[in-house]
């Protein structure tokens, strides 16, 4: 191999380890905090059932939190201050029983809130309430997903200054700027903040809940 040849391919492999070291460095430099385990196993702190009136029982066990079946809904809220930009959260909820959604997640976005719907209006519909005054049925985040009944689901939440995103099972569903909109909660789940999961006419399971801070960009 000429020798001019040889400088290039290993200038250019220089290039991409450089690239591929501060790709590297900004994703491992993006948490700066550890993750906080919120999900209880012998006692309902740090949460605190939500009066919504009609709410089922809440219980707490080895195996995480039940919300049973309200009338319409059951929920709980957390008793602590979260952060309102810049972290991610991540939790796993299984409807146990019922047809409408078992996870309805209302969390801070800057100075506002926005609740994530799973498995609403019927069993299906997912998406965030409200984006403009239109609930998850009537904006641009709605989509329809099939739910098991007795199944487990992962959902992965960020919050940065200008964007929010869902994953759910590690697939995007939902990915919205929260500038572009005004952003406002449906009356019935006001009583959700700052932090709160709830339940409606379905018996849910949350086995996992955790936050953690995120570097501001």
């Amino acid at each position: 191999m000429k020798p001019r040849a040889r400088s290039l391919i290993t200038a250019c492999v220089a290039v991409i380890m450089l690239g591929a070291c501060s790709t590297a460095s900004t994703t491992a430099g993006s948490a700066s905090a550890d993750w906080v385990d919120l999900c209880p196993r012998t006692s309902l702190a740090p949460w605190e059932v939500t009066n919504f009136g009609g709410q089922g029982d809440v219980s707490v066990d080895e195996h995480g939190i039940v919300l049973e079946a309200g009338s319409p809904m059951t929920g709980i809220h957390l008793l602590r201050e979260p952060p309102k930009t810049n972290y991610e959260l991540e939790l796993v909820a299984t409807r146990v029983d019922g047809s409408d959604f078992f996870c309805g997640l209302t969390f801070p976005v800057g100075e506002a809130w926005s609740t994530l719907v799973l498995g609403g209006w019927g069993g299906s519909l997912v998406g965030i309430s409200c984006l403009d005054g239109n609930d998850a049925a009537r904006n641009d985040t709605r989509r329809m997903i099939h739910f098991e009944n007795g199944r487990a689901y992962r959902v992965h939440l960020v919050v940065r200054p200008s964007r929010v995103t869902v994953a759910l099972e590690d697939e995007l569903i939902v990915d919205y700027d929260p500038t572009a909109h005004r952003l406002t909660l449906r009356p019935e789940v006001a009583l959700s903040r700052p932090l709160g999961i709830a339940s409606f006419a379905t018996t849910a399971r949350i086995s996992s809940v955790r936050l953690r801070e995120l570097a501001g960009h």
